[in-house]
């Protein structure tokens, strides 16, 4: 994991345990089950992944938002405060 991309590292991972099902009529639905409520549709495989990393950055962002706790995946926990360092400015 790269320290510096931890929201992309973070939705790479979520992504990593996507479940993705035909369905009767043939098109897709996806959901990843660590995050709850993160489901999509598409009338292709591919057209159902793209939805689903699109539900997934947005319930990641309205979560952190709104303080909803989020999942820790592989060890990479967005629930922490963020923390701030300082910066020297220079005349």
């Amino acid at each position: 994991m790269l320290g510096r991309f931890v929201l992309s590292d973070y939705v790479a991972e979520a992504m990593a345990h996507a479940i993705y099902d035909k369905l009767e009529d043939s098109t897709f639905a996806g959901r990843i089950p660590l995050c709850p409520g993160v489901v999509a549709f598409g009338n292709t495989l591919r057209e159902c992944e793209e939805e689903l990393r699109s539900t997934l950055e947005e319930w990641i962002l309205v979560g952190l938002k709104l303080g909803h706790p989020l999942p820790v995946l592989a060890g990479i926990d967005l629930n922490r405060e963020p923390t701030h360092a300082m910066v020297a400015l220079q005349a």
